[in-house]
């Protein structure tokens, strides 16, 4: 289940993509910060919209905790978020993408270190073995790194999605209906990124022009539905059936999903929105880095027939 929700969240990038093609077509003066929170808004808006409607009689009623794990995973989720999409304006992809991973390496320490026991080796192999492929998947070079804001932001970033994976495997919340959990959560993050919209809008034009474009409410649906709704609805169930650790490696596989439906779907929504993004190619960082990444999982799930680690 959370191999599919990293797939949906793999269709984001392309979507994504496209979208901030057609912004600069639709609303051109509007600027990039501005069509970057303008890309995460309405999908969180529209989601809440959406469960609002459709589970009006599940929603009753949440418990304290209920609202408590949700505020805080909203909290978390939109903080990466801001943090991560501001520091790609000061740093190149390549270098956030790779730091961006490091949660894969924070949650075992932190584990560790709160339960002052060792991880193993088998955790240590499959954090070495991520950590390498995604420096392979984004083309990360060592020699051109500096730690200015876009790098110390995009690891700032990296602590705040460790913060909501840690805080979904919570046991207090063990009794939770994600449903709601969810819902909180979405609404927390859309009150956040319709705050952003707000204060950065250059005119009250330019909120309402997208939506006057066929190919922005149906990229933006796409990116709602299957990208938002259902990739954290599944994140928030099944998350908390397997550990943190394990978790923050799996989250891993996003951009091997992400690279592989670059490789068509730019074409596809080129022709449809009117707008110009040309397909990626198979390339040998996508194999190497990919097999890395996904024999890192295979390492870390592996494990004999009474349960104990390989």
């Amino acid at each position: 289940m959370l191999l599919l929700a990293n797939f949906f969240w793999g269709l984001s990038f392309p979507v994504i993509k496209a979208i901030t093609f057609l912004h600069a077509k639709l609303v051109p003066a509007a600027g990039p910060w501005f069509s970057t929170v303008y890309t995460v808004a309405p999908r969180f808006g529209l989601a809440v919209v959406f469960m609002a409607l459709w589970y009006r009689d599940r929603l009753r009623r949440p418990t304290g905790k209920e609202v408590r794990q949700g505020l805080w995973l909203g909290f978390f989720a939109a903080g990466g978020m801001l943090l991560q999409n501001d520091g790609l304006q000061f740093t190149t992809a390549s270098t956030s993408a790779f730091l961006t991973q490091l949660y894969a390496v924070m949650i075992p320490i932190w584990i560790a270190f709160r339960q002052r026991q060792h991880p193993g080796r088998r955790v240590w192999l499959s954090c070495a073995l991520v950590l390498v492929g995604a420096a392979i998947l984004s083309r990360f070079d060592v020699r051109h790194v500096r730690l200015g804001r876009g790098e110390w932001e995009t690891i700032a970033s990296s602590f705040f999605f460790m913060g909501q994976i840690l805080w979904l495997e919570n046991r207090s919340f063990a009794g939770n209906r994600s449903l709601h959990v969810t819902f909180i959560m979405f609404a927390t993050e859309a009150a956040i990124f319709l705050l952003c919209t707000a204060l950065l809008r250059p005119s009250p034009a330019t909120l309402l022009t997208p939506w006057t474009s066929p190919s922005w409410l149906a990229l933006t649906l796409l990116l709602t539905f299957f990208c938002t709704f259902a990739a954290f609805s599944l994140m928030n169930a099944w998350q908390p059936k397997i550990s943190a650790t394990e978790a923050g490696l799996v989250y891993c596989v996003e951009p091997i999903f992400a690279s592989l439906l670059a490789l068509f779907l730019p074409a596809w929504f080129s022709a449809w929105a009117g707008v110009s993004y040309a397909n990626e190619h198979l390339t040998w960082t996508l194999l190497v880095g990919g097999g890395l990444i996904t024999l890192a999982n295979l390492v870390i799930q592996l494990r004999r027939p009474n349960g104990r680690s390989t």
